[in-house]
């Protein structure tokens, strides 16, 4: 989506488990948290990234506009999944007007799906370091029917979604707006999140490689629910160290190490994956987000697999949160689960 000029926008961030806000003000060059929150959704409201039961993801955004009384329209917000295609691919330097003019010809090579049926954008990350006649080019294409059920959304709440973005994408913008890393340095960002995690790799500061994994934070419900026969709300009691329904929180730790240790091999086979077809270059570090993030021992055990040092996101690092409105100690504790909304937050119109 293109536009000319800047308006306020607020990041909304529709996952699996909740629809999340945030809301920034912008000046002098940083960024004021006004608000945020979070309105739970059923299990059966998102599956597989796509929208099964639209009224209910409305309702948890009417929820979230009335509890905080926004005013503001216009919105940011971001999809993933099977419906989203993301290619890092080469093309000869040509001007912005003939590049306009053939990335759907290009797009047709890589895309699986007809083309009259998606959505495409595509960013210019530079020369080719091995080439200087061709070109790295970022191509996304997004499936309309998929795209038309998340806008619908918010024109149902009479909202304005001005910039629609790419799960991956917009927890990068967050990072970089709290993080500093070497020109030179390859970093990786996971977002663990409730059904998927995203995984976004970064060679001094643009994207070389990403990949989404549908597999997340619900197998820690759905493994203590089957190792045990309790209903889903048992289960998530039991995962906060309750003792429920006969099961001993000690076993259910032990589940719950199971699963951390399953769900870290999946994001260890991606950052493998890179490493095997990126020649020499390897990651040096890596950051997590999302609710996973929070799980005891997520982070060390993922130092472990991979051998590189682990750091949970804190997409407020560098924003002013006043005191006075926050309590500072909540605002650190969730932070994980808001990156992908701060990133959406800080979109503007026309950014790229």
């Amino acid at each position: 989506m293109f536009f000319k000029k800047k308006k306020e926008i607020v990041g909304f961030d529709i996952g699996s488990s909740s629809v999340k806000f945030v809301y920034l003000r912008e000046a002098k060059g940083s960024y004021q948290l006004v608000d945020f929150g979070m309105a739970k959704l059923s299990d059966e409201a998102i599956v597989d990234n796509a929208i099964m039961d639209s009224s209910a993801v409305v309702d948890a955004v009417q929820e979230l506009i009335a509890t905080h009384s926004i005013k503001v329209k216009n919105v940011a917000t971001s999809v993933s999944g099977h419906s989203v295609i993301i290619r890092k691919i080469q093309m000869s330097i040509r001007t912005e007007e003939e590049m306009e003019s053939s990335i759907q010809w290009e797009a047709e090579q890589y895309i699986p799906f007809e083309i009259s049926e998606v959505n495409i954008d595509y960013q210019v990350l530079g020369p080719d370091e091995n080439d200087p006649s061709q070109i790295n080019v970022i191509l996304v294409a997004a499936k309309k029917d998929f795209v038309g059920d998340y806008l619908a959304v918010f024109k149902e709440c009479g909202l304005t979604p001005l910039v629609l973005d790419i799960d991956c994408f917009a927890l990068e913008n967050a990072f970089e707006a709290n993080y500093s890393v070497a020109e030179d340095e390859i970093v990786a960002l996971i977002n663990m999140g409730s059904e998927a995690m995203n995984v976004n790799v970064l060679k001094g500061g643009a994207s070389v490689f990403t990949r989404d994994i549908q597999s997340g934070g619900k197998l820690y419900d759905e493994e203590i629910q089957k190792r045990f026969g309790l209903s889903a709300e048992d289960a998530d009691r039991a995962k906060l160290g309750e003792e429920v329904g006969g099961a001993d929180p000690a076993e259910v730790r032990q589940v719950i190490d199971e699963t951390t240790e399953n769900l870290t091999q999946e994001a260890q086979r991606s950052i493998d994956f890179f490493s095997a077809t990126s020649a020499d270059e390897k990651v040096q570090k890596v950051y997590i987000a999302g609710g996973v993030a929070k799980v005891p021992n997520v982070v060390e055990m993922l130092a472990e697999k991979l051998g590189v040092p682990v750091e949970i996101i804190d997409p407020f690092k560098q924003i002013t949160v006043d005191e006075s409105s926050f309590d500072l100690d909540y605002v650190a504790d969730v932070a994980p689960m808001y990156v992908v909304a701060v990133g959406l937050a800080m979109r503007r119109l026309g950014d790229k």
